[in-house]
C-alpha cells in the first residue's frame, strides 16, 4: 500500500542499509559493488497495452501508481539512493544493479524465502483454487552467475542488468509441478479462481489484497542486455519450478 503504519518498517532498513553499505565500501576502497535490486524497480507502466513489448532495465518504476506495496517501494528507493550515492562519491568505486524476476530454484538449508514458500503450499495442497496471477522467473542459480559476471566484467560497471527467464502463470505452475513430480504433486490443484472471487475474498484478507492487481497481468521481461554484455544465459522457468519443488520434497518441507 501507499503507506500504513508498518510503511517504513520494510523502506527505512532498505534504504538506510543500502547507504551504509556504499559508505563503508567507498571508505575500503573497494573497486566494484554489486547491488542486488529486483524487477519490482523496473516495472513498465500498468496501463502498457497488451502485446507490448518485455520490460527491461531502462524503466523505472513509478512509484505514484495505485496499488504499489511496500516491497516495490523499498526496492525501487534503495536502488535510486545507490544510483544517487554513486553519483555524488569520490574515488573509483563502482555499482553494478542486478534485478532478478521471482527467484525459485534449489534451496540452501531448509529456510523458505516467500517466492519458494508458494511452491510450498501449492504442494502441500493449500492452495485450493489457483488465481490468475503469473510471474517472470530466475533461477537462483543463474542469479549467481549473473552476480558474479557483473562483478568482474569490466563492461558492467554503471550499469543495471534485469535477471529473468520465461514467464509462467501460477495455473501453468501448477501443471508443471503435476507433471514433473507425480506422487508428491498429488495435492497440487489446478482449479482456477476466479477473478471475482479473488477481489471479494481481499476485502477481508490483506495477503489476497496485495494481490489482486496483479490479475490477468503478464508482465515479461528481457534479459538481452545481460547476454550482450555478460554472456549470460538462463534456465526456463520450468526448470527453475521443478529444482524449486524437488528441493522442497527432498528437504521434507512438504
Amino acid at each position: 500500500g501507499v503507506g500504513g503504519p508498518g510503511t517504513q518498517d520494510l523502506i527505512r532498513p532498505s534504504r538506510e542499509g543500502t547507504l551504509r553499505v556504499l559508505k563503508a565500501g567507498a571508505k575500503a576502497g573497494v573497486e566494484r559493488v554489486v547491488m542486488t535490486s529486483s524487477l519490482q524497480a523496473a516495472l513498465p507502466p500498468s496501463g502498457s497495452a497488451p502485446g507490448a513489448p518485455p520490460g527491461d532495465e531502462t524503466v523505472w518504476t513509478d512509484l505514484s501508481e495505485k496499488g504499489t506495496t511496500d516491497y516495490t517501494r523499498a526496492k525501487t528507493l534503495a536502488e535510486q539512493d545507490a544510483w544517487a550515492f554513486m553519483r555524488g562519491a569520490p574515488g573509483a568505486m563502482t555499482l553494478s544493479t542486478v534485478l532478478p524476476a521471482f527467484i525459485q530454484g534449489p534451496l540452501m538449508g531448509r529456510h523458505l524465502t516467500g517466492s519458494l514458500e508458494l511452491v510450498a503450499r501449492m504442494l502441500r495442497g493449500q492452495v485450493s483454487l489457483v488465481p490468475r496471477l503469473g510471474f517472470s522467473i530466475v533461477d537462483v542459480r543463474d542469479l549467481v552467475d549473473l552476480h558474479l559476471k557483473a562483478m568482474t566484467a569490466p563492461g558492467a560497471a554503471g550499469e543495471r542488468f534485469a535477471g529473468s527467464s520465461d514467464f509462467l502463470w501460477l495455473a501453468d505452475m501448477a501443471g508443471v509441478l503435476r507433471e514433473h513430480l507425480g506422487a508428491p504433486a498429488a495435492r497440487v490443484s489446478t482449479r482456477r479462481a476466479p477473478d471475482f472471487l479473488v477481489r471479494f475474498g481481499a476485502l477481508f484478507n490483506p495477503e489476497l489484497r496485495q494481490l489482486t492487481p496483479g490479475l490477468g497481468l503478464r508482465r515479461e521481461f528481457t534479459s538481452a542486455k545481460a547476454g550482450r554484455l555478460l554472456g549470460w544465459q538462463a534456465r526456463t522457468a520450468t526448470e527453475a519450478v521443478v529444482a524449486s519443488a524437488e528441493a522442497l520434497v527432498r528437504e521434507g518441507l512438504v
